[in-house]
């Protein structure tokens, strides 16, 4: 399959991220809220916490998410506060560096203050009083005045975008391709792949999880990189896949082979 011909718009593969439902997850106690495990960028804890709080629908707010998730105080003690209290969708609030910039332009200001404005909350340096009052002579809402004071750094959005084009095509192969996604999701994660405690089954891993968890602060990196391996095991047992034992003669000696 051509990576590059993958359709970026592909509702299946668009709903991963709002959803497990593309999964068609066969275990019935399985419980996830969104299908993204695994995906880069998308499948820590605290992104699958953004996606439910924003419920994205379009590529161009992934590329939004993915700006907020990268920046410094830019979504957490901000625009995550103005989302959940409806100050401010997500199209709304400020995400990657850029768009301090053309959200001033387009609301009339000068295009090189503007410029020197955005260039001074994305290196964490606030706005002076001057501009404040400056950006209040064009409607700028107060809101808006006080996500730029709170930001320390931010993304730029063609990094943003890159990032994102690069994980929509791996959610396309968790969605159509799934032993191709497991395969060399493990295959990249070995180091921290247990083989003697997933072959016991989905039982031992779903306790193996709870045990994890219940550790909370007190987990070791070792053991957060098992649990991240753990999880993705759990869903693909859930979506009624399994692994087969190490054989001498088909395994490969340092890549996941689908049977």
């Amino acid at each position: 399959v051509d990576p590059e011909k993958i359709p970026l718009d592909d509702e299946k593969t668009m709903k991963l991220f709002t959803s497990s439902e593309p999964l068609n997850i066969k275990d019935e106690n399985l419980k996830l809220e969104v299908g993204t495990l695994g995906i880069p960028e998308f499948g820590t804890r605290f992104v699958r916490q953004m996606l439910l709080d924003t419920e994205p629908t379009t590529f161009s707010e992934l590329v939004r998410i993915s700006g907020l998730s990268h920046g410094t105080d830019v979504w957490l003690n901000n625009a995550q506060n103005l989302v959940r209290n409806n100050i401010a969708n997500l199209s709304q609030v400020i995400s990657t560096r850029d768009d301090i910039m053309l959200y001033l332009i387009y609301s009339g200001l000068d295009k090189k203050r503007s410029f020197k404005i955005m260039e001074n909350v994305r290196h964490g340096k606030g706005l002076t009083e001057e501009e404040e009052e400056y950006m209040r002579s064009f409607n700028v809402p107060e809101w808006y005045i006080d996500s730029c004071n709170k930001i320390k750094y931010m993304f730029p959005k063609a990094h943003a975008a890159a990032y994102v084009m690069m994980s929509f095509r791996i959610a396309y192969f968790k969605v159509y391709y799934p032993e191709a996604f497991y395969a060399t999701y493990f295959t990249t994660k070995a180091q921290d792949f247990d083989a003697q405690l997933v072959l016991k089954g989905k039982d031992a891993v779903n306790e193996k999880i709870k045990e994890l968890e219940s550790l909370s602060n007190n987990v070791t990196t070792k053991e957060k990189n098992l649990l991240t391996v753990l999880e993705v095991v759990q869903e693909m047992y859930g979506r009624g896949y399994e692994f087969e034992n190490i054989n001498l003669y088909k395994s490969h000696s340092d890549v996941f082979l689908i049977g």
